[in-house]
């Protein structure tokens, strides 16, 4: 469960380019940021509200009696929305805030409590994550997954769209890897102190090169904290096919 004071805080943008009005979209008769908004309740917080561009958001998250910020409509990440609405609640520095992104209606709320059990438990951590094993090699090459290596000490050393580590000797063949490296999941705990300094620093080279977020905290010299995930997520939504395939497994569910 999540600790008391921890927040969840749901960025939720109208204006997506592959599907606008995505949080609005129709499952199983529900608005899918409802179902996201009720992952988040389900992680045990007593602390969550949606960040959103659009009016029409807004009016869908206080339909279901939950909270909504309206935010600018110029912010260029879900982290830029994150860190107005820390300021707009005045929330301390210390406090641990979990981004929940809007089109994950199928998120397990173990996870939103782990990784903020996560940063919580390294105190000299700015921000925390998760990763999953890899153990298909098509994944492992794709750019589309992200990968990660980190340390003995859980903490993130690199982030790339490339297959890292490099396999120098190469591949082993199909059923004798076991696991190729680790795929990381797009799910923070954040210090409100940090998004707040974060959103001041300009992106370094690396991060505009692999269009990648996380390593702008990397450059900045902060740690970021890293562990295995309890267990390994349903992709979410992206695409028309992503939102059938939901409506299917929730319905089912």
């Amino acid at each position: 469960m999540m600790a008391e004071g921890d927040w969840i805080i749901i960025p939720a943008r109208y204006a997506s380019s592959r599907m606008p009005g995505k949080p609005l979209a129709d499952i199983n008769g529900r608005p899918m940021i409802q179902w996201v908004y009720e992952r988040a309740v389900a992680a045990g917080s007593e602390h969550v509200v949606v960040a959103t561009d659009d009016e029409r958001i807004q009016e869908a998250v206080n339909a279901i009696g939950a909270r909504a910020v309206l935010t600018s409509e110029g912010h260029e990440s879900g982290t830029d929305r994150l860190a107005e609405v820390i300021d707009f609640l005045e929330l301390p520095d210390e406090t641990v805030v979990v981004n929940l992104q809007g089109d994950e209606p199928m998120m397990p709320p173990v996870l939103l409590a782990q990784v903020a059990r996560l940063l919580r438990a390294k105190p000299d951590a700015a921000m925390a994550t998760l990763m999953v094993p890899i153990a298909e090699e098509k994944e492992f090459l794709s750019p589309d997954a992200v990968k990660v290596v980190a340390n003995e000490r859980d903490e993130a050393l690199y982030f790339s769209r490339a297959p890292i580590p490099f396999h120098r000797d190469g591949l082993p063949a199909p059923g004798e890897a076991g696991v190729f490296g680790f795929r990381h999941l797009g799910l923070y705990a954040y210090r409100a102190g940090f998004l707040r300094r974060f959103v001041e620093t300009a992106s370094p080279e690396m991060e505009r090169l692999e269009k990648l977020e996380q390593l702008r905290a990397l450059s900045m010299g902060e740690t970021i904290g890293i562990e295995v995930a309890d267990v390994t997520p349903p992709p979410g939504v992206d695409t028309a096919a992503d939102l059938e395939r939901v409506r299917r497994e929730l319905a089912a569910d």
